[in-house]
This record gives C-alpha cells, structure tokens and sequence, in this order.
C-alpha cells in the first residue's frame, strides 16, 4: 500500500485503507467519470450509541482536511473527526455474505447491534 500524506499541524497519517479498498473506491471514481473526486470520511453526531461514520466522493477540501493519497485515491478527513478516526482502517469485502466497506477503529469503545454507530 503506497501511501504519501499531507500532514498539517504534525499530524501523522492516521486512516489507512487495504488494497481492496483502493481498488473498490478507483473503480466507484472512475465509473462516476470525474477525475478531480476524491473520498471523504468523517465521523458525525447521530446514531444509536452517539456517532456514525460518513463516507462519500466530494471535490472541495476544506483547509482543516487532512488529505492522504493512496496511489490515484485520495482520501480527505476533517481535524475534528480525525481524532475520532486515529490508526482506522477502511477494508473493503466483495463475498458471499455481502459486499460493503468496512471500518476497523481502534477508538471505539462501543457499538450498537447493527454495526452502523459507536461511542
């Protein structure tokens, strides 16, 4: 996994996505036929243990983002849901039993039944 970061305010790189994921996200791009997108991740209020995780393409970066570039996919996280998303990884699965991305994050202290939100 290649990964070169923009890391404002001494901020280490702290998402990080698998190989599957790069590729599942450079697919979704490049079937949305707009080159300058990129994925954003963010954590917001809401949810039945306190927060849920938000992704989706965006083409504006605000200048609190931390920006990291996976090769041809860049991924853009706010400062504030960075602290909430320290040494996750995005994973993405195409089985059997579904296929969908995945978030592994360490900060979680808890989560509900469906998997959707945490605290």
């Amino acid at each position: 996994m290649q990964e070169i970061s923009i890391k404002p305010r001494g901020l280490e790189p702290q998402v990080t996505l698998t190989d599957a994921a790069v590729a599942k996200v450079a697919q979704l791009i490049a079937a949305e036929d707009e080159a300058s997108l990129f994925l954003r991740i963010g954590v917001r209020p809401g949810g039945c243990s306190g927060f849920s995780y938000e992704m989706f393409f965006d083409t504006t970066t605000n200048p609190d983002d931390i920006v990291t570039e996976f090769g041809a996919v860049s991924v853009a996280v706010d400062s504030q849901s960075m602290t909430m998303l320290q040494g996750a990884e995005i994973d993405y699965h195409d089985g059997l039993q579904g296929a969908g991305f995945a978030i592994n994050n360490p900060n979680v202290t808890r989560s509900c039944g469906c998997g959707n939100s945490f605290s």
